[in-house]
């Protein structure tokens, strides 16, 4: 998680802004609810009338409704009314909404809308004198049959309301007022509703615009904050796939860099089909957790934990379904989480295994064929994709798991609260709206916990790639340059001394090179010699620091290269190594690969020289001809001679090869060593080879035997010295060529 965060850092202002909007986009969201109950409650149900007590009401409705209150209700009632008389500006101002009041007297509500407190006191004290008034028509008391029973108001006229009133029955009204007290707000709420939309119709209010308006400011509302949603989370998304893109290429970057550092031991170390898995693989699963993360990670708590408060905001009383649903949801989580993480790993193992297998098959595609092995490479590469793909399903399957086991959850809570909600409704304890604002607030819960359930499937998955990342930019590569270090002056005489030089690869149990010595002059020419095994790849590697020497010392005009900056020692050394190795582009790009400001000239100086001027140019393109990934596109002896030609351009003081002559014919070899000969007359010369007419006319022959000098001399002196030379020599030369 440190290198996650420490790659987050530079993009540290753009995730904040991201945080940000998403506290704005689910804020959106947690709101579309309330908006959504506000327009079933309100708008639907009231009639777009949001408080019960009356802001304005007749003489004749004033005096039924505190004629079934208590005195202390009465009381606190009439000091938040006042008279308001046609012509007064109390009764102006609300004239355009009560037309009636320009011909009659009415009581104007003194309070303030925003008096919330206040209000739902009145409101309580309303409810609870019409809720009186009920029970006392239903009583038969105030019914003009004189019979009890329920009364729809909602269809009476205010006359026939009014009637109700006459003659009242004292003594009956106070056993009604009595009988209200314990009133449920919500039930005194409804019916207050429904008396204030008579009062608001006799005093020439229109209760069908009231509802319209209601309705429509309420959809406004709904739609700038959907709105706002929308732009939020259209922007958290293009910050987070611009952090992640960054996050990406920063750490393909490093690792690329790093790599390039790598000795030959770390490349070993790790492989080249796994430093490929972890730049590419590893690297989009810790972009992708980036990504989601800022949407995901930061969205879930603050969707979960909003939707949880709001919930209970809602209905306290069926808080404890949201408890359950937590509860079971969790357990799910922690149960799913700890089966499947311990298989990312094995995953992320399991494709290093998978690539490595089908780079062996894409890149030894001819020697599978050559010796009749499709069937099986096929069955060693179906084996690894087998045990990927078995792994790859399992978890695939768990987290497929996930939905439906969610989707099934949320349709059984769904039907709890319909159950429960719908009692509460029926006993007037909730609203309707508040019920379904409930069930989104459940849904968005179970959507936050669903939005963890991915998480957890991506944090345990990008935590291990970036282990695997780490581990890559944490290795320290075995060869290092030293702190005070020492120049070769620009450009080095060329003269090589070894100093009793043994080598041994890391974990391996003897030297491969055992105490060597030598010195190879400039404008000299050393080959090396000796059976396969014998060491003399690893000998000259070791000059260029492919490897540092286990014991002893390789020195340059006198200086231990150890002492000598990488990028100087090998600014003075031309390496061809054995197999040639080109790049995608073209001839020209590929002889400047080593001197970037070679000019055309020196070019073809040195495909002269490497004997490659009759496929060069013979060529229509020339220089421009199109080199293929890796060469492919040219024979074995045109890429030696083009790596050769390469390395002729740089033009420095020390060449080494490596058993590069190996894949040219006898006359190109000749007439290539003849034009190399005057071409380097004044650098010095390794060359590694198997063939003694190669090196035969070399200054300085050296033959190893098991990582050992065991001969040293030239052509015709080791013929006569060395016993291991002379049987080389039959072997490929005749007796008249020995002599």
């Amino acid at each position: 998680m440190k290198l996650i965060l420490k790659y987050l850092k530079p993009f540290a202002v753009l995730a904040c802004i991201a945080v940000a909007l998403l506290f704005i986009q689910n804020f959106a969201d947690l709101a579309l609810p309330n908006y959504m109950s506000e327009i079933v409650n309100v708008g639907i149900m009231r009639g777009g009338i949001r408080d019960a007590v009356p802001r304005a009401m007749s003489e004749d409705a004033y005096g039924l409704v505190i004629a079934f209150m208590s005195e202390d209700d009465k009381a606190q009632f009439e000091s938040a009314y006042e008279l308001a008389y046609p012509g007064s500006e109390e009764s102006k101002r609300a004239t355009e909404e009560f037309t009636a009041l320009s011909e009659k007297p009415a009581y104007l509500l003194n309070v303030a809308s925003d008096n919330e407190e206040l209000i739902n006191k009145l409101s309580l004290i309303y409810g609870k004198a019409v809720v009186s008034f009920s029970e006392y028509v239903k009583s038969g008391l105030g019914n003009q049959t004189g019979e009890g029973g329920d009364v729809n108001f909602a269809e009476m006229s205010i006359d026939e309301i009014y009637s109700m009133f006459d003659n009242l029955d004292r003594p009956a009204a106070e056993a009604a007022i009595s009988q209200a007290q314990g009133t449920v707000f919500l039930h005194g709420a409804e019916m207050g509703i429904t008396f204030t939309k008579q009062f608001y119709s006799e005093l020439g209010a229109n209760t069908k615009k009231i509802q319209t308006n209601s309705i429509l400011n309420t959809g406004l509302k709904m739609f700038v904050v959907i709105l706002i949603g929308v732009v939020a989370t259209i922007s958290v998304g293009f910050i987070s796939a611009r952090v992640s893109a960054g996050i990406g290429r920063r750490m393909r970057r490093d690792i690329f860099k790093k790599v390039e550092s790598f000795s030959h031991t770390e490349i070993d170390r790790f492989s080249t089909a796994s430093l490929i898995t972890r730049s590419t693989n590893d690297v989009q699963q810790v972009q992708m957790f980036a990504m989601m993360g800022i949407r995901m990670l930061c969205s879930a708590p603050i969707m979960g934990i909003g939707g949880i408060v709001m919930a209970v905001n809602k209905s306290y009383s069926m808080s404890w379904i949201i408890a359950v649903a937590v509860v079971i949801l969790m357990a799910l989580q922690i149960t799913l989480f700890s089966t499947v993480v311990p298989k990312f790993k094995l995953m992320q193992k399991l494709l290093d295994n998978l690539n490595r297998v089908s780079r062996e098959n894409l890149t030894g595609l001819m020697v599978i064929r050559a010796f009749g092995n499709e069937e099986r490479e096929e069955s060693r590469f179906e084996k690894a994709n087998r045990e990927m793909r078995n792994t790859h399903r399992f978890v695939e399957r768990m987290m497929a798991l996930m939905d439906p086991t969610l989707s099934f959850l949320m349709g059984c809570f769904t039907l709890l609260i319909i159950w429960l909600g719908g009692k509460q409704v029926g006993l007037s304890k909730l609203m309707l709206g508040d019920m379904l604002a409930f069930m989104q607030y459940a849904t968005q819960i179970i959507m936050a916990f669903l939005m963890i359930a991915m998480m957890f499937m991506m944090v345990p998955r990008a935590l291990v790639s970036a282990g695997r990342i780490r581990e890559v930019l944490d290795t320290e590569p075995e060869i290092t340059d030293g702190k005070n270090l020492k120049t070769l002056g620009g450009r080095a005489k060329g003269r090589i001394t070894f100093n009793n030089v043994s080598f041994k690869y890391r974990d391996a149990e003897s030297c491969v090179i055992s105490n060597v010595s030598f010195t190879a002059e400039a404008g000299k020419t050393t080959a090396f010699i000796g059976s396969t095994g014998s060491g003399k790849s690893t000998l000259v590697n070791l000059i260029p620091r492919f490897y540092d020497v286990t014991e002893g010392s390789i020195e340059i005009d006198g200086i231990d290269i150890r002492d000598i900056s990488q990028e100087e020692l090998r600014r003075n050394i031309g390496y061809v190594p054995q197999k040639g190795v080109l790049f995608s582009g073209d001839i020209g790009s590929n002889m400047r690969y080593g001197k970037e400001e070679a000019t055309e000239e020196e070019i073809r100086e040195s495909i002269r020289v490497a004997q490659a001027e009759d496929f060069v140019f013979h060529q229509k393109e020339g220089l421009s001809s199109e080199i293929a990934q890796g060469g492919d596109n040219v024979s074995g002896g045109q890429k030696q001679r083009l790596s050769i030609a390469r390395a002729l351009v740089k033009n420095p003081p020390i060449y080494i090869f490596d058993d590069s002559f190996s894949a040219l014919d006898y006359k190109t070899d000749a007439a290539l060593r003849s034009a190399l000969h005057n071409y380097t007359s004044d650098a010095t010369v390794l060359i590694v080879a198997q063939r003694v007419s190669t090196i035969m006319n070399a200054d300085q022959i050296i033959v190893l035997d098991d990582g050992r000098i065991v001969g040293r001399g030239t052509h015709s002196e080791l013929l006569k010295t060395c016993e291991e030379y002379r049987e080389i020599a039959e072997s490929q030369l005749s007796k008249e060529e020995l002599a």
